[in-house]
């Protein structure tokens, strides 16, 4: 499996999660969350980021988180999913909000899609909810097609992208 090791943006840090990251992780993806009134699902929508070597690790996936000045500001990664052919699913794309409006989201983004692709997959799903605005416009300003088949409770919007 090919490993993102680090990556530098502006002055952020981007590099692969440690056993070490899991609480900061939860509750930093809790607090955005919050943050727009949705609520974090430990069992449920949010059990990967506590089983990141079982749900991510050992699927093949990759989750990354973001540092700044040693200080965690935001999480992204991606593993391979049934839905579709040749397919993952973009997960757990949290910024706070010192961290948006830099371009960050759309480095993120772009760098997962070279990842993916570089690792053979054709499409990527994405869910989200309609609160994440901001999330929203990055995935439809991104060539990310709207989709009914939506899996998440939580979210009420789904996203696909085939790449060529």
């Amino acid at each position: 499996m090919q490993r993102l090791m680090k990556t530098i943006y502006q002055n952020f840090l981007i590099r692969d999660w440690e056993p070490g990251d899991r609480q900061t992780a939860f509750d930093l993806i809790a607090t955005v969350l919050k943050e727009c009134g949705l609520d974090s699902q430990p069992h449920l929508a949010d059990w990967d980021v506590w089983n990141v070597e079982q749900a991510y690790q050992a699927t093949g996936g990759q989750f990354w988180v973001v540092e700044q000045e040693g200080r965690m500001v935001g999480t992204a990664a991606f593993y391979p999913v049934e839905r579709g052919e040749k397919a993952v699913e973009i997960r757990k794309m949290y910024l706070v909000p010192e961290a948006r409006g830099l371009g960050l989201g759309r480095f993120l983004l772009g760098e997962l899609e070279t990842v993916i692709a570089h690792l053979g997959y054709t499409q990527i799903w994405i869910e989200t909810a309609s609160v994440l605005k901001e999330a929203v416009r990055l995935y439809e300003g991104h060539g990310y097609l709207p989709s009914p088949e939506v899996e998440t409770t939580r979210c009420d919007r789904a996203y696909v992208k085939y790449l060529v």
